[in-house]
């Protein structure tokens, strides 16, 4: 396989191979953390040979609504992220599941951590990915001893670099502790999502999952399997959950870009619903799959084929 490195990414304006996509040491974000990013997934179909982007569009919107937060001047209409999306692919020849991260980062060479005044630059690249969390396994959790920060310090939905030191804490603390993945609280102590995930559980049938207002990234996936669910007849509910809830749960399971649906075996040592993929999240899972596959015509609108 060709060594992605040499394929090309955005940088600067224009497509660049991505190992010479570099940054000065004096650089605004890497000093101060004031970048935002995304993170998108093109899923290759072998059998169609085509490589499907999946919710371009709202990963567009979400990208801008986070600039926004962080006092930056990016403007670039949705057709031409598109563009430029569609356009790295091709001249990557990406026929393979891949992950994209488009990024505004404060470029500038300069002193002072504020946002406004500050000179913006926009970048996109592409990486090799199937899995990021294992999904054909469950997965062992624990609530983390640190809190997620909320709306009034770092907001999630801004989807800041600099807040993923939270997520980084709580990561490495749980894998060092012999878990796959940590689960956040909020100040108020109620569930928030994983380190770089939002959360679902079962109970009864019902599918729950925290509201917007929990401190959590607005994901797309979750906004995704809330659709599906629905189309499926699955009731859905947004609201506050309690830890101990979690341990009583019939099914838990993480969702993201990078997670896309990952049960969970167990939380805290205490083993979920039987301890084995429960009935629900395997049927959601089943039709996410197909669907990033491009093998369900009801969610058709969602792909942007590349090729």
């Amino acid at each position: 396989m060709q060594d992605f490195t040499e394929r090309p990414c955005w940088f600067e304006g224009r497509f660049v191979p991505l190992k010479e996509a570099n940054v000065n040491i004096r650089t605004h974000a890497l000093q101060y953390g004031t970048a935002c990013f995304g993170g998108m997934r093109a899923y290759f179909n072998s059998e169609k040979n085509n490589l499907y982007l999946i919710r371009l569009e709202d990963h567009h919107a979400r990208l801008r609504a986070s600039s926004r937060i962080l006092q930056m001047q990016w403007s670039m209409p949705f057709e031409e992220f598109r563009q430029i999306t569609i356009e790295l692919l091709r001249r990557g020849n990406w026929r393979e599941n891949c992950y994209l991260r488009p990024i505004i980062y404060k470029s500038e060479l300069s002193l002072s951590p504020r946002l406004h005044n500050v000179t913006d630059s926009f970048a996109m690249y592409a990486i090799p990915l199937d899995d990021y969390l294992d999904t054909r396994r469950g997965l062992r959790a624990m609530i983390s001893s640190w809190v997620r920060l909320s709306d009034n310090q770092i907001p999630a939905r801004a989807k800041a670099t600099g807040g993923y030191i939270n997520s980084a804490l709580a990561k490495s603390e749980a894998m060092q502790s012999g878990f796959d993945e940590a689960i956040f609280l909020d100040v108020r102590g109620m569930v928030c999502e994983g380190s770089a995930e939002n959360i679902f559980i079962v109970r009864d049938g019902k599918l729950i999952t925290p509201g917007t207002a929990s401190s959590i990234l607005e994901g797309i996936t979750r906004r995704t399997v809330l659709t599906m669910a629905r189309d499926l007849g699955i009731e859905t509910i947004e609201r506050d959950i309690s830890r101990t809830e979690l341990y009583a749960a019939d099914e838990v399971f993480f969702t993201g870009t990078g997670a896309q649906i990952a049960w969970v075996e167990s939380i805290d040592h205490r083993p979920i619903g039987n301890g084995s993929i429960g009935p629900i999240t395997e049927k959601l899972q089943k039709t996410f799959f197909a669907y990033v596959r491009g093998e369900l015509p009801q969610y058709q609108h969602w792909l942007t084929p590349v090729y």
